[in-house]
């Protein structure tokens, strides 16, 4: 990176940084994307005069409001919640809402601005935004769940709609959530529209959505392995997380023929040298989904298994890694563990979740690695295959949405290797999903004026 270039990046990161004191995950979500596409933007000077990335970095809109609701004792709870409307260039806002502790509105920020580039990268006509709120359905009962989400969406539908910002799940809001959300939207609208997505089947939803991200994130990392004339046939896999995401990649890497070998949640991981299968896979279904319990109990249910509390599973040995679990998880020591244990593909799952730091690392040694916002956009592009299909009335069959997801994930490879790969023939996949996202969003922003 020339002088010129280095110092247009410090100029961004100064206003940003200023402009957002201590939003250190949404600096480093800016960051990363800036010294992605400096050096494109600074080859095309009508990009820095009529200051795209300068726009870009600002969100068209950010809700902040209180949320009330009574507990089953009959006690008042406030929290707070969120809705950043990021980039409405190419399309209705478009993304998920989180209900964890750790949300705040940095979180919010990162989230959506990761959202805009990966909503670009699907080619479907998708702004980006996202949304949640810092309260924890970690131990609430149904009732409490629902009357949270009531109160929620009693303040969120002013700002929402089928046309104008289409939210999803993401952490804490699962089937349960949308449905409860869905309801109050109905109830207070009089309007039966596709304003979520991740909805039930009976009443608007899409086969294969819960799978989407999982299924997505493994198509993605085949088409990576295959630069290199790989599979995931007889491969040793770490996944971390045992959410949605971590299920069904842990599900689908199993299929395509390798052996997952760990699962976590925030207490810890457990490792499974024999891997799952079939019959230990659908134990964590049960085990997460229906009784909401603690990945420890898969070790107290499989002997052969070991766990580790309060560890993460990046020491094991693997081929494969597949982080899905939250942001920052693998950080520089983690990266090292995992170069040293072979891996030779990282494949994000959730968002943002290497540290700088550990992206380096990745990077000097050439590893096959993905960001998330390349990666695991098969979970929002099936949430605007849902959007099609609620507007036009119909449903498609799972061999249909799952034809769209591959094809929608080749697309996204495709367009990683054009601008990622280098003259060594290396792909940066962090480059290349950054400045395909960003020439779209850019492109339309153009046209639309000062807006």
């Amino acid at each position: 990176m020339d002088k010129f270039t280095r110092n247009y990046v410090e100029k961004i990161m100064s206003g940003v940084i200023a402009r957002n004191p201590g939003e250190s995950e949404f600096h480093q979500a800016v960051r990363e994307v800036v010294e992605s596409v400096a050096s494109y933007i600074t080859a095309y000077p009508h990009l820095m005069d009529l200051k795209i990335m300068e726009r870009m970095v600002e969100p068209e809109r950010v809700i902040i409001f209180r949320v009330p609701w009574m507990d089953d004792r009959g006690e008042i709870q406030i929290n707070r919640g969120f809705r950043v409307q990021m980039n409405s260039a190419i399309g209705p806002y478009k993304g998920g809402i989180r209900f964890h502790s750790s949300v705040n509105l940095s979180i919010m920020k990162f989230l959506a601005f990761e959202q805009t580039f990966k909503n670009a990268l699907t080619t479907l006509p998708m702004g980006g935004a996202k949304g949640g709120s810092d309260f924890n359905p970690r131990g609430k009962s149904d009732a409490e769940v629902m009357r949270f989400c009531q109160s929620f969406m009693t303040e969120l539908q002013r700002h929402i709609g089928q046309d104008t910002d289409v939210p999803a799940g993401d952490i804490g809001v699962g089937g349960r959530e949308i449905g409860y959300l869905f309801g109050q939207y109905k109830r207070l609208r009089d309007e039966f529209t596709g304003t979520l997505t991740g909805k039930g089947l009976a009443w608007g939803g899409s086969l294969l959505r819960p799978e989407a991200t999982g299924y997505g994130l493994c198509y993605f990392a085949l088409q990576m392995l295959s630069t290199k004339g790989e599979s995931f046939k007889d491969k040793t896999v770490l996944v971390s997380g045992a959410g949605n995401v971590a299920q069904y990649a842990a599900k689908k890497a199993v299929s395509l023929g390798a052996k997952v070998v760990t699962l976590s949640d925030s207490d810890g991981f457990i490792h499974d040298p024999e891997g799952l299968d079939e019959e230990k896979l659908a134990y964590v279904f049960e085990l997460k989904n229906i009784r909401r319990g603690r990945i420890k109990e898969y070790a107290e249910k499989f002997p052969g298994a070991t766990y580790y509390p309060g560890e993460r599973p990046w020491r094991i040995p693997c081929d494969i890694a597949l982080p899905c679990a939250t942001q920052n998880e693998i950080e520089k020591a983690d990266a090292e563990n995992l170069v040293k244990g072979g891996c030779m593909c990282v494949a994000e799952g959730a968002n943002m979740p290497s540290t700088p730091e550990a992206i380096a690392i990745f990077l000097e040694h050439k590893l096959l690695y993905s960001p998330g916002k390349a990666s695991n956009a098969g979970g929002v592009a099936t949430s605007g295959l849902e959007m099609s299909q609620n507007s036009i009335r119909q449903k498609w069959t799972a061999e249909e949405v799952d034809a769209h997801l591959r094809r929608i994930m080749s697309d996204i490879h495709a367009a990683c290797l054009k601008y990622g790969t280098q003259e060594d023939g290396y792909v940066n996949y962090v480059k290349g999903a950054n400045i395909a996202g960003f020439i779209k969003v850019a492109g339309a922003m153009v046209d639309q004026g000062l807006v």
